[in-house]
């Protein structure tokens, strides 16, 4: 059986202010469960920890060897009491993102600066990656809440769709760029650079398909920000989303809509037993309210 920390309580004060009944006045309890605390305490350790000197209750020296530990474990009790109350109180707390590249370098920082200044004691982490990697992990509740472009499957998931952006052809400055942006045919004639993977790609290809033909990227990369420095040297064209987009390097890039548009959505994930904490809540708040 642990060692009861009311009990210790007691046997602290008691040996500090030489009295069970002063014990009794600083706890706000009567004399009898005073001794009743250090009795109970007594016969958990099998010693005799308070004794009478004339009228005075002091330690024995089994008490006085208890008391140091005591008042350590006190201390710490008391120490990890405190540091709940901002928890308890809804002032800080952790949130911990999975997200793609492209959102946690356009999207997220903004939020997360939103929900810091709502709450400055809430500490975020922010791990990059895959969405399938980041579903996985969100699964194994490792992670507390994923945005990712949708789709996204999982029978233990909620999603909420929460972000909608344009795809958008990016070519080098000076290309010819057709009337009402590049169509499907168009495009599939330029040297490709295309993100890996993922959703947003799988968007891409299904925009570019065509019967009988299967499109093949001349190079992919797992960084948009290097898809973007490779068309500014005039390497070859890409379909980018448009967050990644809003700084182009200073107008070293020609941006264009597709023809018909493309957009994907981004979504947040959760799952569905997560308990929403305030700084949950307040990330998905700002995420809710995230404008261009």
């Amino acid at each position: 059986m642990p060692l009861n920390l009311d009990q210790l309580a007691s046997f602290v004060n008691v040996a500090d202010l030489g009295s069970f009944t002063a014990a009794a006045d600083k706890e706000g309890v009567t004399q009898p469960a005073v001794s009743l605390q250090v009795k109970g305490l007594e016969q958990r350790l099998g010693v005799r920890l308070i004794e009478r000197v004339g009228r005075r209750a002091q330690p024995t020296a089994a008490g006085l060897d208890l008391l140091s530990h005591a008042r350590r474990l006190l201390q710490q009790a008391a120490a990890a009491e405190e540091a709940m109350l901002p928890h308890r109180d809804g002032a800080s707390g952790r949130v911990r993102i999975g997200s793609g590249g492209t959102a946690s370098i356009h999207l997220l920082p903004r939020a997360i600066a939103a929900a810091r200044k709502s709450m400055p004691g809430l500490e975020i982490t922010v791990h990059i990656g895959n969405a399938d990697d980041i579903l996985r992990d969100l699964e194994a509740n490792s992670l507390d809440i994923a945005v990712v472009a949708l789709p996204a499957s999982g029978r233990n998931f909620e999603i909420e769709p929460f972000y909608e952006e344009e795809l958008l052809a990016v070519a080098p400055v000076g290309s010819l760029v057709p009337e009402g942006g590049p169509d499907a045919a168009f495009m599939r004639d330029r040297t490709l650079l295309l993100y890996e993977g993922g959703n947003t790609r799988r968007a891409i290809d299904a925009w570019l398909a065509a019967p009988d033909i299967r499109t093949r990227p001349a190079m992919e990369f797992g960084s948009v920000e290097a898809i973007k420095e490779l068309v500014a040297v005039g390497l070859g064209w890409s379909i980018l989303p448009g967050l990644a987009l809003k700084r182009d390097r200073a107008g070293l890039v020609m941006t264009s809509s597709l023809k018909p548009k493309l957009t994907r959505r981004l979504g947040m994930v959760l799952r569905r037993d997560k308990h929403l904490t305030r700084g949950l809540r307040e990330v998905m708040k700002c995420l809710r309210e995230f404008k261009d």
